[in-house]
């Protein structure tokens, strides 16, 4: 049978390898336009893949598929599960370190059919609920009810898996020996370097929205410039992969469960920017030309 640690790394793998096909399905030479049951598993496929604005240009969808679409602005709802969940759950983690508790039983039997020992690292998403709630503009976009329940799913089992990466004898209340190596400091200024970055090019999509003084004038898509856009279509998007791969690095670099996030995170993104980077090439023919979708001079 196999550990633990080895069925949490597979999950991640088994999500990573679904956002590449769908990504390579995307990519794929242009097929006959399906008719019948084929078109009905063409508009859900592309119903589910894309979001928002990239929904666009894809044709009337069924009346039955209109039914199971949810505001964008909901997107809200990841982070105040993300900040509440792993909030507990870095209380937990203090009140263990630092109190010599133990972490909640019914925590301990998650973490152990789930878990594996190694380091210890949190993260959260304070930072992304402040710009969903005081930086971003929201259109009227939509995201699909599957969408948003995995959504909701997925921040949920990130924090899990973060503290399936501490010890067992921090979780059932012993002290944790901290030993700082060259790859936490690299890793720690690695997420707050990219951090900054998500950050500004978000206030970028979000200015164009508003006027100087801040009001929101607009909610229609305009072409962003500065900062990591100069470069690519989605820096936000790139810099949410740097967050992941520097959380890599601080949990040791030889994490195999948490490379697995990193490479689930880099076929989603990748997939959200390529159809972010198409809608910018359909809607705007002056669209700088020299941009990637995604990495910088890569993709």
């Amino acid at each position: 049978m196999p550990a633990p640690g080895a069925m949490l790394a597979a999950a991640w793998a088994l999500l990573a390898a679904a956002f590449l096909a769908a990504l390579l399905l995307l990519r794929r030479a242009p097929a006959p336009r399906p008719a019948g049951v084929g078109l009905v598993i063409s508009g859900l496929f592309q119903d589910l893949i894309r979001y928002g604005k990239t929904k666009r240009g894809c044709g009337q969808l069924p009346g039955w598929l209109r039914l199971l679409q949810v505001p964008k602005r909901w997107f809200t709802h990841f982070y105040v599960v993300s900040v509440l969940w792993n909030g507990f759950l870095l209380i937990c983690l203090f009140r263990a370190e630092f109190l010599g508790e133990s972490f909640p039983s019914w925590i301990q039997d998650m973490h152990h059919a789930l878990g594996r020992d190694s380091q210890n690292k949190d993260m959260g998403n304070c930072r992304r609920l402040a710009e969903c709630l005081w930086t971003s503009v929201f259109s009227s976009g939509v995201i699909h009810i599957v969408q948003y329940c995995f959504g909701l799913g997925y921040y949920i089992a990130v924090g899990s898996t973060v503290l399936c990466q501490v010890p067992t004898h921090v979780r059932n209340g012993k002290k944790l020996s901290v030993q700082i190596c060259w790859y936490h400091i690299i890793g720690v200024f690695m997420y707050i370097w990219a951090s900054l970055h998500q950050h500004r090019c978000l206030a970028i999509l979000a200015n164009l929205r508003k006027s100087r003084t801040g009001k929101v004038v607009s909610v229609s898509h305009s072409v962003p410039f500065g900062d990591w856009f100069e470069s690519v279509s989605c820096p936000h998007y790139f810099a949410e992969l740097l967050i992941y791969v520097s959380m890599a690095i601080t949990l040791g670099i030889h994490n195999v469960t948490w490379w697995c996030v990193v490479m689930y995170v880099l076929f989603n993104q990748a997939l959200a920017a390529v159809l972010c980077h198409e809608f910018y090439q359909k809607n705007f023919s002056s669209y700088p030309k020299h941009r990637k979708a995604f990495i910088p001079l890569v993709f």
